[in-house]
């Protein structure tokens, strides 16, 4: 339990740093795509000292880790700015609800969702009504932009799910035992510092964009907590024998509650009639899609 607890505590840390960046004049893009090599670091000091990290590009493996790694970094970024322009609660909401992406994936392309029954298809629908519901703000001014930030949540809910539904594909692939998982993670990292210092670069170029040393802070508290949250979720679920059914609602509702108290106590984020509806129709959800593993 302690380990879910941390990965819990650790998820919601990293909101909360996108929360806090403006207050600081972080540049979140910056900060973003520098946290990936300390997330790099992080995992290679947390690795056993039996174990060894070898890379080699040639493997089909660590190609299709190395692709998962830029869908990381584009899913942080949105995530980053939802966060900033939504607040935390539908954002959290946004990533958390999008284990409906996997499930989906899994009852069309898995034989073992044969067991999948009509809870779960209700949970599925009302998982997608719940992220509109939340997110759902009446516009103050008629300015595009503004009217245009609930397509943030969306865009979280939807690369969140791919990813998440790529990575659990590719650890069933190729993650054949406990050792193996470290490692794996740390070629997706590869791709992941690639991909973004090619975007600084680009960025360099054309807009004669200079890192902030402030980016370079931010990259700390950020990538560590983004490596940990990861790390202990794969620890709960090993201290769980792997029983994703049970240990990944308790994680969602967990993220979803603790991240909308936080951004309501500390940030003052203001949540209507309608966004409580869907913040409690996505703990609804959540369970309905995972309620063989609640029993």
């Amino acid at each position: 339990m302690l380990s879910l607890i941390l990965s819990v505590l650790f998820s919601v840390l990293l909101l909360v740093n996108f929360r806090l960046h403006p207050n600081f004049k972080v540049n979140t893009f910056q900060a973003i795509i520098l946290n990936y090599p300390v997330c790099f670091l992080t995992g290679l000091l947390m690795m056993p000292a039996q174990q060894h990290f070898d890379f080699n590009i040639f493997n089909t493996g660590s190609q299709y880790a190395l692709l998962l790694g830029i869908g990381f970094v584009v899913t942080f970024i949105l995530s980053g700015i939802s966060t900033q322009k939504m607040g935390m609660t539908a954002t959290s909401l946004a990533n958390n609800i999008s284990l409906v992406i996997p499930v989906i994936f899994s009852l069309l392309f898995i034989t073992k969702s044969g067991s999948f029954d009509a809870l779960n298809y209700a949970g599925l629908a009302l998982a997608i009504g719940a992220v509109g519901l939340s997110t759902f703000k009446k516009e103050e001014a008629k300015d595009t932009d503004s009217s245009r930030n609930w397509l943030l949540p969306l865009a979280v809910f939807v690369m969140y799910g791919i990813t998440n539904t790529a990575f659990n594909f590719l650890s069933a692939e190729f993650i054949k035992t406990d050792e193996q998982r470290i490692p794996y993670t740390l070629t997706i990292l590869i791709g992941s510092m690639a991909f973004g210092a090619l975007v600084l670069l680009y960025r360099k170029i054309q807009l004669n964009e200079n890192i902030n040393f402030k980016s370079i802070l931010a990259a700390f508290p950020l990538g560590i907590p983004n490596f940990l949250s990861f790390y202990f979720l794969l620890k709960a679920l090993s201290d769980y024998d792997n029983n994703g059914a049970y240990v990944l609602p308790l994680y969602n509702i967990s993220v979803i509650m603790v991240s909308s108290l936080v951004g309501i106590v500390f940030f003052k984020e203001k949540l209507t009639k309608l966004n409580y509806l869907g913040l409690l129709l996505a703990l609804v959800a959540i369970f309905l899609i995972n309620h063989q593993g609640f029993f």
